[in-house]
């Protein structure tokens, strides 16, 4: 007769089979998706050797061009400004190399920035449009004509292309010149710092695009602004570091057709094209310039007339 220990025992040997089994199992499974996973990993350990190391080449031959560029700036952009004057307009993440660089090339073209204009998020923030569009209306000197739209940014541009520009416009007295330039500063719309003198040329210069959900939507009003301080006030250029945000835009808006656009003014060729866009701009022309497919690097030798 069969005893209750002898099931007891027999449960307990099933049991244990069972738990044999599904160790082996698992080791040898564990044995193949290690043995898998470790050669995954040391493809992509490869894979990312050779991507940081062709990232390094390209740096490095990127920084020896921007090297030879610049040794050649003189002679790519003496005279081309002679006696021009440029006053810059730094967007939201402008980087103050790229100023101070454009200012360098500017004086090396024979001309002279007159000074910097900061603008702020709020100035170009979809959000702020109505309280900017208001202030600039009620801000604005005699005589001065703005664009027959309720654009916030062409708007301003056209105020701001009154006020550091002398372009085709009524001059604007240094009275409503610092008027202007406090209730806007006052609103939040301009960084402090000293007006600049008026110039007969204009440069926009911007950054890389601003993430977030409002990103097209400030790439618009700065594409925009370039526009509005071209047909207010003098011959404008709009560079950017991508070719992407404000420069994609301004180049796709009929609105903004006459103003000259630059892409990838982080590096010297960008900087000289942006000059010598400014040149250009100076004889009339307009032109797009930059790495983005079907674009010439640098626009062709405008010399100021």
């Amino acid at each position: 007769m069969i005893s209750f220990r002898y099931h007891v025992v027999s449960l307990c040997a099933v049991v244990l089979a069972l738990a044999l089994g599904v160790v082996l199992g698992a080791s040898s499974l564990s044995q193949t998706m290690l043995g898998a996973l470790s050669t995954d990993r040391a493809d992509l350990s490869g894979q990312v050797g050779t991507l940081t190391a062709e990232r390094d080449t390209a740096r490095a031959q990127q920084a020896a061009a921007d090297r030879v560029l610049a040794g050649a700036a003189p002679a790519v952009v003496g005279g081309a400004l002679a006696d021009r004057t440029v006053v810059l307009l730094a967007a939201p993440g402008a980087d103050p190399a790229d100023l101070e660089a454009v200012t360098g090339l500017v004086g090396q073209a024979g001309g002279r920035v007159t000074g910097t204009l900061g603008l702020t998020d709020a100035a170009l923030a979809p959000d702020r449009a109505d309280a900017l569009r208001g202030l600039v209306t009620r801000v604005l000197p005699a005589g001065v004509q703005l664009p027959s739209t309720t654009d916030a940014g062409t708007l301003t541009g056209a105020l701001l292309g009154s006020l550091v520009t002398a372009g085709r416009g009524p001059s604007s007295s240094p009275a409503e010149i610092g008027t202007a330039f406090t209730a806007l500063a006052d609103g939040g719309f301009l960084a402090p710092g000293v007006a600049p003198v008026p110039a007969q040329l204009a440069v926009v210069v911007g950054g890389d695009p601003a993430p977030g959900p409002d990103a097209s939507g400030r790439a618009t009003a700065l594409a925009h602004l370039a526009g509005g301080v071209r047909a207010g006030g003098a011959g404008t250029v709009l560079a950017t570091r991508s070719a992407d945000g404000a420069v994609a835009t301004a180049r796709t808006d009929p609105a903004v057709r006459d103003v000259s656009t630059v892409d990838g003014i982080g590096a010297t060729a960008g900087r000289l094209a942006t000059v010598l866009a400014a040149a250009e701009q100076a004889g009339g022309g307009a032109g797009a310039y930059g790495s983005a497919p079907g674009l010439s690097a640098l626009p062709p030798r405008t010399p100021a007339a």
